[in-house]
């Protein structure tokens, strides 16, 4: 299984105007940054069978932005656990579940909850005398995982590659 993880686009200030974080939406830079980098990666020729996405505003417009781009609208998932408090073992458990090997999945949420699955995901930091490790995901910036094994309480996997927005839209050009 191919995991694409993409950190929402710039969003509103925090607590600005009276919105909640819920419901904080992207800025008109954060639409227009996903829209070029969901682009540039239709042109590269990366694919999502599925996108699921945290129901917060922010996220799920950077995951609308893309589906609208690849055409999988109706493809696309709200998740309680990609909330900025969600519970990774339960996203865990219903990626085992839910998905086969051979699938190709995006994954839209916040920051620190993205970087900490990523780092879990591809560490041996749970298993003895391994150690852990940290990765940071910049705003609209996208990780590609390679899951090699899953469990009801864990998936397993290595690092493909990490990019900046500013990679991404060096790499379509």
């Amino acid at each position: 299984m191919d995991l694409f993880i993409l950190r929402h686009g710039e969003a509103g200030k925090r607590l600005s105007a009276g919105i909640s974080d819920f419901g904080r939406p992207l800025t008109v830079t954060g639409k227009r940054e996903v829209t070029d980098i969901a682009k540039s990666l239709k042109e590269l020729g990366v694919q999502f069978n599925f996108i699921i996405t945290s129901p917060l505003k922010r996220s799920h417009q950077t995951a609308s932005l893309v589906a609208s781009t690849f055409n999988r609208e109706n493809n696309l998932e709200n998740w309680d656990e990609l909330k900025p408090e969600g519970n990774r073992k339960e996203l865990y458990r219903k990626l085992s579940q839910k998905f086969k090997q051979d699938s190709s999945i995006l994954i839209v949420g916040h920051e620190s909850y993205l970087s900490t699955l990523i780092g879990e995901v591809i560490s041996e930091g749970n298993r003895a005398g391994t150690a852990g490790g940290r990765v940071v995901l910049k705003k609209a910036g996208l990780a590609k995982v390679r899951i090699t094994s899953s469990s009801h309480q864990m998936i397993h996997g290595e690092l493909s590659w990490l990019l900046t927005p500013k990679h991404m839209k060096k790499i379509s050009k």
